[in-house]
Formats: C-alpha cells, structure tokens, sequence
C-alpha cells in the first residue's frame, strides 16, 4: 500500500479546518440578519393588482410606487414585531416619511382594527391576504421593508423592524439619497 494514501484523510481534515476558519473569519462581527441579498434591487416593484385594506372595491397596481421616493412596509397582526415596529412608522409618517403598508397574510378585519387603534402610518394600505405579492417580493417574514425610488425600482431590504438606530444608520440616509435624486 502507497504510504501517501495514508495523508488523505489528514490533507481532508486540514482543508475542513481551513474552510471553517474563514468561514469564522467571516463571522467574527457577526452577520446582520437584517441584510439579506434580494434579487429584485435595482428591479421595479414586480407587477400586481391588490385591493385596498378597507375598501375592497379600491385597486392598486405598480403605479403607486411612482413619482416620489417611498417605503413599502409589510406587516401583518400576527407578528409581534411589527406591533413594537408600528408606532415608530407613525412617527416617520408624521415627519412626512411616505409609506405603503402591504399586509400579508393577514385577516382583513384584523388587519383594519389594528391601524384603527394605533393608528395609520400608510399612505396606502394593500391587502395582500394569499401572500402573492409578498412572494414575488421574496418576502420570508413580516416585518420587512423595501426602500423604492421615484421610478418604482426597489433600492434596499431591510429584515426585521425599523427602529431609531437602523433608521439613522441605514434606512434614512438611502431614504434622503433617493430624495434627492428624485429632485434631480
């Protein structure tokens, strides 16, 4: 028997060592979950149809997403998250931040009760019940919110709630940057 065959398991071994140790390397900050890749940046909101939250016989389609800089929340009354979440988005709202909420798999009376007792931040409310939208979105969980410029192109994810320190740190300086381009 060749000797050097008796160093295979060992050179495996090294390389299973090396490929951990990177991949630590890489880790050793911590990954931001709140940062997934999205194949959809830099792509337009895809297409949908959707009824309004309250009023079933009002429509939306893609176009609600043009002309000025927005961020589409997607929310629903089952996630405890997006409850700790609303009333930061009501201060945004109130400081003129423009929101489209995009409720997911939801129950619509629910879903309306809730923005009755604590208030709307939403400039419009879809009502995406069967979480189609919310698919094509690549949406894996509620809350997340999308960053959308004046042209209906989404910018930025963001995973989880929006809070003072993500909002400062990331999402108002993209927010203000898409502003200002839309000024031109």
């Amino acid at each position: 028997m060749n000797k050097k065959l008796l160093f295979i398991p060992f050179v495996l071994f090294l390389a299973l060592v090396a490929v951990f140790l990177v991949q630590l390397t890489r880790n050793a900050e911590g990954d931001d979950p709140t940062k997934l890749e999205s194949v959809l940046i830099g792509k337009p909101v895809p297409q949908f149809r959707l009824e309004d939250l309250k009023n079933a016989d009002t429509l939306y389609q893609q176009d609600i997403f043009q002309g000025e800089p927005l961020l589409l929340n997607v929310w629903a009354t089952w996630c405890p998250t997006c409850y700790a979440e609303h009333q930061y988005l009501n201060q945004l709202a109130s400081q003129g931040v423009k929101i489209i909420g995009l409720n997911y798999k939801d129950e619509r009376q629910k879903a309306i009760r809730w923005l009755d007792e604590l208030g709307n931040p939403y400039m419009h409310s879809l009502f995406d019940g069967n979480g189609m939208l919310g698919l094509d979105l690549g949406v894996y969980g509620a809350p997340e919110t999308f960053l959308i410029d004046a042209q209906g192109i989404i910018r930025y994810r963001h995973v989880g709630d929006v809070n003072p320190r993500n909002w400062e740190a990331t999402l108002k300086p993209i927010y203000d940057q898409l502003k200002a381009e839309a000024k031109g």
